[in-house]
């Protein structure tokens, strides 16, 4: 059962709105959300989030740079959702190389599959 989701993109505005369908759809859940990166990896640990909602495109590092440092810092048991606005079918394509990403997601995210995510969780 999901508790605490991390929500990690560098638009303040796009965490908002997640955790008000967040709020919505479950209101005991926690949400952790990061506007960097970096901090985001660097709490991982400690945030120990069920699921991790992702941008792709974010400054200094991004998305498919933080899947990487997550995998190399043996990180990979965390359950990961791409949440982005690209569009690209290789952007999709990619994401299936990384084990721990379970969806690639376009934004905004739709309340309802929110919530088939997190009871499938």
């Amino acid at each position: 059962m999901v508790k605490t989701v991390m929500l990690v993109d560098d638009n303040m505005i796009n965490n908002f709105i997640m955790k008000q369908i967040i709020s919505n759809v479950d209101e005991q859940l926690e949400v952790k959300d990061f506007t960097s990166p970096q901090d985001a990896l660097h709490n991982i640990e400690k945030v120990n989030p069920s699921l991790i909602f992702l941008d792709l495109n974010m400054p200094v590092m991004n998305g498919w740079h933080f899947l990487d440092n997550m995998a190399a810092q043996q990180m990979e048991t965390y359950k990961v959702y791409i949440l982005t606005s690209s569009t690209s079918e290789l952007d999709r394509q990619r994401s299936g190389n990384y084990q721990n990403v379970l969806g690639f997601l376009n934004k905004p995210l739709d309340q309802e599959i929110l919530a088939a995510i997190l009871q499938s969780a």
